[in-house]
């Protein structure tokens, strides 16, 4: 916030409010201490990718960020698959993470990530080591919104204020020969104000395939999308067979068809396909991505909160897919996620799912101040392990 704009936001507060919020400007804000919870959910109905299993139980980890302004930043990161998952990124937090973190300036962010690479390097920054940095840049960037009384994607430069959203919905689904289950969900997606779906393939023959893409078909209708999900399931010579097929059929993308290792071929896929290639929900930092977008091996990036480095790399990630024309969408799909790609020109959609405020297939720029990363204490306390 610049001096002049500090001015008109304390000329509309009461006169205590607004000498504490100048006073907090003008003062550096220090990081106290961080705190951890490791939250786990009870396991409920079993759903499928290609590769996974999910629904039968799944782990978090809640982060916040104390500093001596009385502003905590707060960030939390996922686990759907691995029960350990939560407790590892929780120990690195504690144990590495911290240290590095007192005593800093949250108005210095790309200097704490680089802080913070130059602690954990021994070990690398990818996988969990990543789950943990990504979750420090979210809850410092709640700091800095909060600090500023502005949603953070007004601070990043924002571009847009409403967001085009499609709902993940067309898992496999016991017991579900028939697709009826997968029929419902979709036909829920439609009421919600859905204008886009993505539905899962891969796990059965390219026949099944294209049934569950025609059944999803009949329930959206010609004017809303249908993206394809394959979570890495499939070898180069599979990935181009399917692929011709779901690109006849009219599908909008195609999501992860191999290993996110396989980047020459995504690159042949790209060469040989007119349909769209979305990967990049498992890539770790700008580093990768610049190795995909390099090779031209993907239409659509699509950086995932938890792996791609939290706000600080998602908007040099988006820079560089900018650069080359390349269009963008989240993996996953909160307040967190949609505070960052509303600042992203090339951002197309938001992944989310379930009942939305919608409104026109879009939904609306948060508007409190911050990621909108916190938890509720009700939350904590009921799931904490």
């Amino acid at each position: 916030m610049n001096r002049r704009q500090l001015l008109c936001s304390v000329a509309a507060m009461p006169a205590a409010a607004a000498l504490s919020a100048a006073a907090t400007q003008q003062r550096q804000i220090k990081i106290t201490g961080i705190e951890t919870d490791v939250l786990r959910r009870p396991a409920g109905a079993a759903y499928y990718d290609a590769i996974h299993t999910f629904g039968t139980g799944s782990g978090s980890v809640a982060l916040r960020i104390r500093t001596d302004a009385g502003i905590t930043g707060w960030a939390s990161s996922s686990f759907g698959t691995i029960a350990g998952g939560p407790r590892v990124v929780q120990t690195i937090l504690e144990e590495e993470v911290k240290p590095v973190l007192l005593g800093k300036d949250p108005a210095f962010p790309r200097r704490i990530r680089a802080d913070l690479w130059k602690a954990l390097e021994y070990q690398g920054v990818g996988g969990a080591t990543q789950f943990a940095i990504a979750a420090v840049d979210i809850a410092i960037w709640d700091i800095l919104g909060k600090s500023a009384n502005l949603p953070v994607y007004r601070m990043l430069g924002a571009f847009r204020d409403r967001m085009p959203v499609y709902s993940m919905c067309g898992w496999y689904y016991d017991n579900d020969g028939d697709l009826s289950h997968f029929r419902r969900v979709i036909g829920d997606a439609v009421e919600q104000g859905y204008p886009a779906v993505k539905i899962k393939v891969g796990r059965g023959s390219l026949d099944d395939d294209t049934r569950r893409i025609r059944a999803a078909q009949d329930i959206l209708g010609k004017e809303r999308r249908l993206m394809v999900d394959a979570n890495q399931v499939f070898n180069r010579n599979d990935a181009l067979r399917r692929g011709k097929v779901y690109q006849e059929m009219g599908c909008f993308w195609y999501e992860e068809p191999l290993p996110p290792q396989e980047m020459e071929g995504y690159a042949e896929l790209a060469r040989e396909l007119d349909i769209r290639i979305a990967t990049g929900e498992n890539l770790n930092t700008k580093y990768a991505f610049a190795d995909l977008i390099a090779r031209r091996g993907a239409d659509v990036v699509q950086p995932d909160n938890r792996r791609a480095g939290g706000v600080t790399e998602w908007m040099e990630i988006a820079a560089i897919a900018d650069a080359y024309g390349l269009e963008l969408a989240s993996h996953g799909g909160g307040a967190a996620d949609l505070n960052m790609i509303l600042a992203m020109p090339n951002a197309i959609y938001m992944e989310t799912s379930g009942p939305q405020k919608i409104k026109n297939g879009e939904i609306a720029a948060p508007e409190e101040p911050g990621m909108g990363s916190e938890i509720p204490e009700t939350e904590i306390k009921k799931y904490k392990v």
